[in-house]
């Protein structure tokens, strides 16, 4: 059964299904979808979880062992399977059609992972439809998002007029988690439940917020000093890895994605358009995708991961000689890679 998210609340009160499939790449939506289901999933007698990180194929065989092990202070039990990749491969597909087909009321699945549209025609994923629910979480384009945002403050009891929603659209360009962090701000500071401009510029959008992104632009223009000085400076004010690693990973994430685009055989501002880059944004992305190839992207991926694990003490090292080396090669860009220009 296929369900958009904001149909999961009727759907929980309701009941639960046996297993449910998150598949997006809006992290903030994924995160609430499954926070949802945990709690339906509590309140229904699951008084144990386990999360299983899909790393390797024979992680897998977490995943049968887990459904045929149920604690003894146990009435049921929830099962997270999360997938980075997307793609479970033979022996996920395997494993996970076992499951649903060995699986018991005691045990509850969600899956969560970026499902490509190759996926969605593979055995497991209609196992797991016809099974159970699949909630597709599509991307929030920027034309969409002052009515997100405006849906999100009317949720807690909040009124805002059009201007406001479209402050708070353009300065936090398409960051859900940002987005939905101010709105909790105007929670506090809208005391007669109405939310204006000049009440987003008074009380939200503080400046030091937004210097992660402002590294993240300085980078992607080809600036390497101002972009280390301002990763300096970041370091200097204490401001968290994760949340300068976030922005950086953000704008790696659109350039592969549209080098993908590129490779595919569209145009470089075509694909910019339809990834849904901001207008005040394209300029500094595409003078990006120009600098960088397929290659570059990947070891900025791979740097990336690294201080990811690093930050969540995974691997040992300092997050921020990682930053380092993620900002000196985003501004940098392959130095011989001229391959998108050529086919703009």
């Amino acid at each position: 059964m296929q369900l958009k998210p904001e149909q999961l609340p009727q759907h929980l009160s309701q009941g639960s299904a046996p297993c449910y499939l998150i598949a997006g790449d809006e992290t903030l939506i994924v995160q609430e979808c499954a926070d949802a289901i945990r709690i339906a999933a509590r309140e229904a007698g699951c008084s144990e979880r386990e999360i299983i990180e899909i790393n390797n194929p024979s992680d897998w065989q977490n995943l049968l062992q887990s459904g045929g092990a149920l604690s003894l202070f146990a009435e049921r039990k929830l099962i997270e399977v999360r997938l980075p990749s997307g793609k479970p491969g033979a022996e996920g597909s395997k494993a996970l059609q076992a499951f649903l087909e060995m699986a018991s009321e005691d045990t509850l699945l969600i899956v969560s992972g970026k499902i490509d549209r190759q996926s969605q025609r593979a055995k497991w994923y209609t196992a797991l439809d016809n099974g159970g629910v699949v909630i597709t979480v599509w991307p929030i384009q920027p034309r969409e998002l002052p009515n997100w945002i405006q849906r999100r403050l009317q949720a807690v009891g909040l009124q805002a007029d059009k201007a406001a929603a479209q402050l708070l659209a353009d300065r936090t360009e398409g960051n859900l988690l940002a987005a939905a962090q101010e709105v909790e701000k105007l929670k506090l500071l809208a005391t007669d439940g109405v939310v204006t401009v000049e009440t987003v510029l008074e009380g939200v959008l503080d400046n030091a917020r937004y210097s992660a992104f402002s590294l993240a632009d300085a980078a992607l223009s080809g600036d390497s000093r101002n972009a280390i000085r301002t990763l300096r400076g970041l370091r200097a004010e204490a401001t968290q890895p994760p949340s300068v690693l976030w922005a950086l990973a953000r704008d790696i994430n659109l350039l592969a994605d549209v080098e993908e685009d590129v490779r595919a055989g569209s145009q470089v501002g075509r694909a910019l358009q339809e990834r849904g880059v901001w207008r005040s944004r394209l300029a500094l992305v595409q003078a990006a995708v120009e600098r960088h190839n397929r290659r570059s992207i990947g070891q900025l991926q791979a740097l990336a991961y690294r201080t990811d694990a690093v930050i969540k003490g995974q691997e040992k090292g300092d997050p921020w000689i990682g930053l380092d080396r993620i900002v000196l090669l985003l501004a940098r860009g392959n130095q011989s890679g001229k391959a998108l220009r050529a086919r703009r």
